[in-house]
């Protein structure tokens, strides 16, 4: 599948379309809906900690001093919430986000632990990606029931989850345009070297340390195939243009199971349920913590002996 040419620098701003702007940031993208004329537009997602300067940039050079209208959360993982704090104290407006997003994104609950044994250098490294609870209160309003999306007519949300129990996807019928969060990814993001260089340029489903429910998944990848979409732009990776997009998105869901599913981990055991908030300890979290601190109390013991 053919790739947009010259994907930019950290910080860049890669246009899609004449009204779709995607900011590369490190290990993850941004996107901004509305064209530079109208000086109306909407930002999507807000990357990884310490990247509102980076942003606001961008959005600089696309809007001038106009500041967005709303923005609109894919999902609250770290990686797409991280800047979301500084943005708020520079632009003051709405944070919208699937309603069963709420519970992370206003203190009320963490996600479900990141999954370190799904295979990959990043997965190893996921522990790290803290899973809440965050709180933008009171920024953050549920989306319409409806799949509208505010200040973006043409637009539609489409519930996609799996990956988080609110994950939505962003659809415009009349150029075929997606943006999947990460739904889908174009990038081996659980190996560190693919997940910050974005290559290879690979259609996949979701990040595996960070999906809890992998039927769900299943079905939120055969949901974004059944639309045919021409463009796709992801959460992480580069976008993709080209006219091979759905056969490839198709044969990804028809081969989910036996290319995306993970040969092991602990959520395909014990998926979480899509719209579950689990009260009390995690599990996986008391495992893995407790591992590294039995570990790291063994290894005090046979120093000092």
């Amino acid at each position: 599948m053919s790739l947009f040419a010259f994907p930019p620098a950290f910080g860049g701003v890669q246009a899609l379309r004449e009204d779709v702007f995607r900011v590369r940031l490190p290990m993850v993208n941004v996107y901004f809906l509305g064209t530079p004329e109208g000086k109306e537009w909407v930002l999507v997602d807000a990357g990884l900690p310490g990247t509102a300067g980076l942003i606001e940039r961008a959005a600089q050079q696309v809007y001038g001093d106009c500041p967005p209208q709303a923005i609109v959360l894919t999902h609250g993982h770290l990686d797409h919430v991280g800047a979301l704090h500084a943005l708020l104290k520079r632009w003051a407006v709405p944070v919208y986000n699937h309603s069963l997003e709420l519970p992370f994104l206003t203190g009320q609950a963490a996600y479900p632990f990141p999954d370190p044994s799904v295979g990959g250098s990043m997965s190893l490294l996921s522990p790290v990606f803290l899973p809440g609870p965050f709180d933008f209160r009171p920024a953050v309003q549920p989306l319409s029931v409806e799949g509208a999306v505010p200040h973006l007519p043409a637009w539609r949300w489409l519930h996609t989850p799996g990956h988080a129990s609110g994950h939505i996807s962003l659809w415009r019928a009349s150029d075929r345009t997606l943006i999947a969060g990460d739904a889908v990814v174009t990038t081996r993001q659980e190996w560190a070297s693919s997940a910050v260089s974005m290559q290879p340029v690979v259609l996949r489903g979701p990040p595996a340390y960070y999906t809890p429910n992998w039927d769900a998944a299943r079905r939120s990848v055969e949901t974004l195939a059944g639309l045919d979409p021409e463009l796709i732009a992801t959460g992480h990776g580069h976008p993709l243009l080209d006219g091979d997009v759905p056969t490839e998105l198709h044969r990804l869901a028809r081969q989910f199971d036996q290319q995306v599913r993970p040969r092991r981990g602990w959520y395909l055991r014990h998926p979480v349920s899509v719209g579950v908030n689990r009260a009390g300890l995690d599990p996986l979290a008391c495992l893995i913590l407790g591992s590294l601190t039995l570990a790291a109390l063994c290894f005090n013991f046979i120093r000092r002996r």
